[in-house]
């Protein structure tokens, strides 16, 4: 979710600092604009705020809001040289040339090297992320990946309190990313 101290626009410093660093790796961020995120973004930001959560963006503090961007933070911990191919609902776009049943087989393969990573940095997370098979529906696998993003954004905010993260952005705006290799 995109979050910024100021109401978002358009494309912030952060999402251009992201996509210049990750770009070629196929982690570039989408354009936000006033409508998307639009009033959640907003609502977020300053409800966070009144409850003594700001936002982060440079020297992180024990109680605040991080904005976490989690393809290049899946880059990072597993030090693949691009994006990896993890979101249910794009499985066609990933494997043109299989069937629907291989395409879901190779998706859950994938879930299960991104658990096994995870778990490596979060011992115990894998317990929550393989409740899969291939039998799932398409809500089930959704959910699975809600899940995987969720113990990610865990993962990278113990990476910002460790100082093993840096933000890119500016001082209004950041998406946090792990500097260092898991492990």
């Amino acid at each position: 979710m995109p979050l910024s101290m100021l109401p978002i626009t358009g494309r912030r410093e952060a999402d251009n600092a992201v996509s210049r660093a990750y770009g070629a790796r196929k982690c570039s961020t989408h354009t936000p604009s006033p409508a998307r995120p639009g009033k959640i973004s907003d609502d977020l930001y300053a409800n966070f705020g009144r409850a003594g959560y700001v936002l982060q963006v440079q020297a992180p503090v024990l109680r605040g809001l991080v904005e976490v961007y989690p393809h290049p933070a899946l880059v990072e911990l597993m030090g693949a040289a691009e994006r990896l191919p993890y979101k249910a609902g794009k499985v066609r776009s990933y494997w043109r040339n299989l069937t629907p049943a291989e395409r879901k087989v190779q998706l859950l393969a994938q879930w299960a090297a991104i658990s096994a990573a995870l778990n490596t940095v979060l011992a115990g997370s894998i317990d929550a992320t393989l409740r899969t098979d291939e039998n799932s529906t398409g809500t089930q696998l959704k959910s699975c990946e809600d899940v995987l993003d969720a113990i990610v954004c865990a993962w990278v905010g113990t990476t910002i309190l460790s100082g093993k993260a840096r933000p890119f952005g500016d001082e209004k705006a950041a998406i946090w990313i792990p500097t260092t290799p898991a492990g």
